[in-house]
């Protein structure tokens, strides 16, 4: 290891006693004894110490406020070649690898930032390599990383590598002719350096079998509509079978990455409606299929796994250093109901003014601290970007790192097709990409949600949330039981609601209801809830209730359930609409051309011919068939149904996969009403549940949920 200066031997000495304390604690559930190597795990975060890189750390704990998120583990950027071995007073790659060991670390994480033409539609994030220097990118950049994290002294290390951010997603959205495509991603989308590059990224980082590779896949406000979704994956699996790599050298895809998205949305759905108006058809949300970072990361896993062909297992990372949206401006409940706009606005979290804006957020806040597999499908919630590292400059910089002036980044810009034509909501007076900017984390600290602990002058908070009371079964099916509650007291505000089955946590909820699904048909189960506030207090059980699934066809005889949630909260009026999400519960793939859904119904009086919609769906609408037929049943609330089926270009739902949602509706020809409350198919979940009511046919074979 060449030597540094007296600056960074100060810091190490500054930071020796720090290092020798739980640093990244809320990772840190086992400290990892040195080892020649690390054996593979399938979550790489679960019982890790991450490495908290002491440069960054020493620039947080000098700011007011800061000290509180000083020991908190970030990615190191490695966002051109002169970084590999320090540039400047910067550490290098293998020093931070070394004071890794130093700290006691199993976790490492780093982000590769360099490919050629690199982020073509963003300025302040512009490279060093031209569009065509993919041979430069291999053997000055990518192969030189490599040779560092394959040295075995960091063998005892899980070096979490995320790959290349803003590229890919680049090539979907603004490669050809949409609005705020750029001459740049055309360039890039025709030479195919982007999947190339990210191809061999993969490659030849995954031949080392410590290192752990996660795809950047942008944010919700980028690919969360169903023209981008599909084209995406697309997008993915062509780059990861580029230049010798497969799928299986991604371990998972990451989101949000440097990016401002808020985690969830308690007070706005998409599901939502206000006077008879979808929350999609907001002006906010404009027609997106996702309001929140989680629900899509978890609605993009799911199809990566069954349009990708991406393995089962992968996780999801979810990058939450900046999108905390806490302070005066949070909303503390849904908006008003004048109409959708004033709803949605009233209560989104996001205090942006466009989703499209990513540079410099005013108002924004520090996010959920890191925190290993804290959600279904998710890895991690970890701090990709570290906070208080500026995402460009507001004014033409002078500078040698390929860095460009992005109007974005100027306060006064009144914006472009990407964000709308609206204002950037940027801060002023900031400085190039990845260099400090104080003002910045002063505000992120202020505005930090959950709120920092000790944070803003005022005493730990030590009261926990008052126990949840009127824990209610509200709604049952075979497989699947629904619940609801009142809401806690606390003195800060209550964050979560932990849900346990016999004494075990099963699920959190950020409302006061909650479904648990995959149960088995005629079996009693008990449940508690305890509320949680955001310093992690945590109040007494609930009351316990007890409820029994029905019996029925529950489980199925074969590999695949639907499930079910209603998305119409009228049972009187023109239309039936509802989601369905099949699930491969077996262990080997089934071609989705096989798959028919059925959902009986009724239509009373009126047309007897029918209209049929797929309003959105993870696979894509295009690949999914709808029709009415008359069923010949004399059950009632089953004289028709609904067929759902899949075209043969929709591939295979591969074992343990999902479709993802399915949004669906119907009406008569003459939009008469219907009377949907004694339908065979319907119930009132308003979450996702498995419906033993709706039939799954495997070619001519009912292979899940009883038939009438």
């Amino acid at each position: 290891m060449r030597s540094r200066s007296s600056t960074l031997h100060g810091i190490r000495r500054k930071f020796a006693a720090l290092s020798a304390l739980a640093i990244g604690a809320a990772l840190a559930v086992a400290v990892p004894t040195p080892a020649s190597a690390t054996a593979r795990v399938d979550n790489p975060y679960v019982g890790a110490k991450a490495y908290v890189n002491p440069q960054w750390s020493a620039k947080a704990a000098a700011e007011p406020g800061g000290s509180v998120i000083a020991d908190e583990p970030s990615f190191v950027w490695m966002d051109r070649i002169a970084a590999i071995e320090g540039a400047g007073d910067a550490m290098s790659l293998r020093e931070h690898l070394d004071e890794a060991l130093d700290q006691g670390a199993n976790l490492f994480q780093v982000v590769i930032y360099d490919l050629p033409g690199r982020d073509c539609a963003a300025l302040a994030s512009n490279g060093e390599l031209g569009p065509t220097e993919l041979d430069r990118y291999k053997t000055e950049y990518i192969d030189p990383i490599a040779d560092v994290l394959d040295d075995p002294a960091y063998a005892s290390l899980r070096i979490v590598a995320v790959i290349e951010p803003d590229s890919l997603p680049n090539i979907v959205t603004n490669a050809g002719g949409e609005a705020g495509a750029t001459e740049a991603c055309a360039v890039m989308k025709a030479n195919g350096n982007y999947e190339k590059g990210v191809g061999y990224a993969l490659h030849t980082l995954a031949a080392i079998p410590n290192v752990y590779n996660y795809i950047d896949a942008a944010h919700h406000g980028w690919l969360g509509w169903d023209t981008n979704l599909a084209p995406a994956v697309d997008e993915f699996k062509k780059a990861a079978t580029s230049e010798g790599a497969t799928v299986a050298d991604v371990h998972g895809f990451i989101v949000n990455t440097a990016n401002y998205s808020a985690l969830q949305e308690p007070y706005v759905k998409v599901t939502d409606s206000v006077n008879g108006t979808t929350v999609r058809q907001s002006k906010w949300v404009d027609w997106n299929q996702y309001v929140d970072e989680l629900t899509y990361a978890q609605g993009l896993r799911s199809l990566l796994v069954s349009r990708g062909g991406f393995d089962s297992g992968i996780g999801m990372l979810i990058d939450t250093a900046r999108n905390g949206w806490g302070g005066s401006a949070r909303p503390s409940g849904a908006g008003p109901t004048t109409n959708v706009d004033d709803y949605v606005n009233g209560g989104r979290i996001d205090r942006r003014i466009h989703a499209g804006n990513w540079c410099n957020q005013k108002g924004a806040g520090i996010g959920e601290r890191p925190k290993s597999a804290p959600a279904a499908g998710i890895d991690a919630y970890v701090w990709a970007k570290p906070p208080g590292e500026s995402d460009g400059n507001s004014q033409p910089i002078e500078n040698d790192e390929g860095k460009g002036f992005d109007r974005m980044c100027d306060p006064t810009y009144t914006g472009n097709g990407r964000n709308g034509n609206n204002l950037t909501g940027a801060l002023s007076d900031s400085p190039l990409a990845g260099h400090w900017f104080s003002a910045q984390f002063q505000e992120l600290v202020r505005n930090a949600y959950p709120p920092l602990d000790g944070g803003g002058g005022g005493d730990d908070d030590t009261q926990a949330p008052s126990a949840p009371t009127g824990l209610t079964v509200t709604g049952k099916t075979s497989g699947s039981v629904s619940l609801s509650w009142s809401a806690s007291t606390d003195n800060t505000g209550v964050t979560a609601y932990d849900v346990y089955r016999a004494g075990v946590q099963v699920g959190s909820s950020a409302t006061t209801s909650f479904t648990d699904s995959g149960l088995t048909a005629s079996t009693a189960y008990s449940y508690t809830v305890k509320a949680r506030d955001a310093a992690g207090n945590v109040s007494a059980a609930s009351a316990a209730v007890s409820a029994t699934t029905s019996a029925g066809g529950g489980t199925g005889t074969g590999t695949l359930k639907v499930q079910y949630k209603n998305n119409d909260s009228s049972a009187t009026d023109n239309q039936i609409r509802m989601g369905l999400q099949l699930v491969n519960t077996g262990s080997t793939a089934v071609n989705l051309s096989t798959v028919k859904v059925r959902y009986w119904f009724t239509p009373e009086a009126g047309a007897s011919t029918f209209d049929t919609a797929c309003d959105y769906a993870v696979l894509g609408c295009g690949s999914v068939t709808t029709g009415v037929t008359a069923s010949g049943s004399s059950a009632a609330g089953a004289s028709h149904y609904l067929e759902v089926g899949f075209g043969s270009g929709s591939g295979s739902l591969a074992a343990g996969a999902s479709t993802g949602e399915i949004q669906l509706r119907l009406n008569k020809t003459d939009w008469s009403n219907f009377n949907e409350a004694d339908d065979y198919s319907r119930t009132a979940d308003t979450a996702y549940a498995d419906a033993s009511k709706i039939g799954v046919y495997v070619g001519s074979t009912l292979t899940w949920g009883t038939a009438p």
